[in-house]
């Protein structure tokens, strides 16, 4: 399976086309989002900046919904599941639109959330085999209360419980680095190539 890992241009992916590739994915990092659109699965990455990221992706933000609503695969990870939302109070540019709402702060005393957190997931194969899942995070932004109608994972940092990944058709959005979060990460990650290639 050909695999599309969409490069913003501000961050190393190293962790994550290995995670890929130990599942059996051909990955080709991509910097046009339109060419990207070609694979069979598209992954968007968790490195960076809202602002940014959205500047980069925002010109093909309509092909990539349109491929998202059409049935290709996609996990967004981190900040790739904040892209699929309609904007963010992080910084300018539209996201994708994939899920309504625009992403907000994370409310607690230390923020940015860096560190280890117990996920609780629901019984959505993305995390077969990672039920009790202890996920690595890095991150100051989350899924707007919009979101709880999509959330299939939570997590909570501080008293405040937010959605830990969200899925609409065939696309997923983990607000983790499933990449970072050991074996059961990676089999995380080996479970959504398995679903895409269905």
């Amino acid at each position: 399976m050909k695999v599309a890992l969409l490069d913003y241009g501000v961050g190393n992916l190293h962790s994550l086309v290995k995670a890929l590739e130990l599942g059996g994915a051909d990955v080709c990092i991509e910097a046009d989002a339109e060419r990207a659109l070609r694979a069979d699965a598209l992954v968007l990455p968790g490195v960076g900046a809202f602002g940014a990221a959205a500047n980069r992706v925002g010109p093909a933000a309509d092909s990539i919904r349109a491929a998202l609503e059409g049935g290709l695969p996609c996990l967004g990870i981190c900040l790739g599941m904040q892209l699929l939302f309609e904007s963010s109070e992080e910084g300018e540019g539209r996201g994708i639109g994939m899920f309504n709402g625009t992403v907000v702060r994370l409310s607690g005393r230390r923020v940015p959330h860096m560190g280890w957190n117990q996920v609780e997931s629901s019984r959505d194969p993305l995390f077969v085999g990672s039920e009790n899942l202890i996920a690595y995070y890095a991150h100051s932004f989350v899924a707007p209360p919009a979101a709880n109608a999509d959330a299939i994972a939570w997590t909570e940092y501080e008293g405040t419980r937010f959605p830990a990944a969200v899925l609409r058709n065939r696309t997923w959005g983990v607000q983790f680095h499933p990449e970072k979060s050991d074996v059961a990460g990676v089999r995380l990650v080996q479970n959504f190539l398995r679903e895409a290639g269905q």
